[in-house]
């Protein structure tokens, strides 16, 4: 089996929505939360003065424009999944594993970009009808993710080497697209509003983990890594008290 990944990682994980929705108030907004409270336990109180709003200053503004375009992660790319209807457009009618094993079928020892998949995986994937124990595609879930009122098809398939692949699938003209496909060493996966929020394991920071979140981009058409952070996730061992000193034994009788 080709050691490489089956899937390429995206540029950067991106920062869950709820971190940003602070951020999205005005400024008189957030100091009118501020200033709005009142003494009544649980509401909101004054937290005093706050420091004065600083521009962003551009550094270095004599660079050179970028003549050639960056390499292509893929994280738009989008797919039609062969030979499988979505009845009235509900993906709910859908079995998840047809759908992974119609990709499968319809681009064989593909092992990198939006279909990779390893070969071991695919032999799983193929076998789901009479292996169902070993079968590597979980159990789905259902949100609608690009505002259309209708619900995505979300997947997720086991891999080897730790690894988990995330896809998500839009009904669309009586069949599916699939909109998002990436592979990872995950180790949790939330839905937050209209956004899939990926954990991942950090591998050069330990203690920390990434966290992507993926959006819905309608003019790609395609959901994108949106925003990203870097979390500690281990707290901060607790600095060592200092020893005690002994108290100075008390002078005995006689003693000066």
């Amino acid at each position: 089996m080709p050691s490489r990944r089956p899937v390429r990682r995206t540029v950067s994980p991106h920062r869950p929505a709820a971190v940003y929705a602070a951020l999205l108030l005005p400024g008189a907004a957030v100091a009118a939360l501020l200033l709005s409270g009142c003494g009544e336990a649980g509401e909101l109180t004054s937290a005093g003065p706050t420091p004065t709003a600083v521009g962003p200053v551009r550094l270095w503004p004599d660079l050179p424009p970028v003549t050639a375009p960056p390499y292509d992660y893929g994280e738009s790319d989008t797919a039609r999944v062969p030979g499988v209807a979505v009845p009235g457009g509900d993906v709910h009618r859908v079995d998840p594993v047809d759908v992974v094993r119609a990709e499968v079928a319809a681009h064989p020892g593909e092992y990198s970009g939006p279909d990779g998949m390893y070969e071991e995986t695919a032999r799983q994937i193929r076998e789901c009808g009479t292996k169902p124990r070993q079968c590597p595609v979980m159990t789905p879930y259902y949100r609608d993710l690009t505002g259309d009122g209708q619900d995505e098809l979300v997947v997720g398939i086991r891999m080897p080497e730790q690894q988990t692949g995330l896809r998500v699938y839009m009904p669309e003209d009586g069949g599916l697209t699939r909109i998002m496909s990436t592979v990872d060493q995950v180790v949790g996966v939330q839905l937050a509003g209209r956004d899939l929020v990926v954990r991942v394991v950090s591998a050069g920071i330990p203690g920390y983990e990434y966290r992507t979140a993926w959006s819905w981009d309608d003019q790609q058409r395609a959901m994108l890594p949106t925003r990203d952070e870097i979390v500690r996730v281990k707290p901060v061992p607790p600095k060592p008290a200092s020893p005690t000193p002994s108290p100075s034994p008390s002078p005995g009788p006689g003693g000066t």
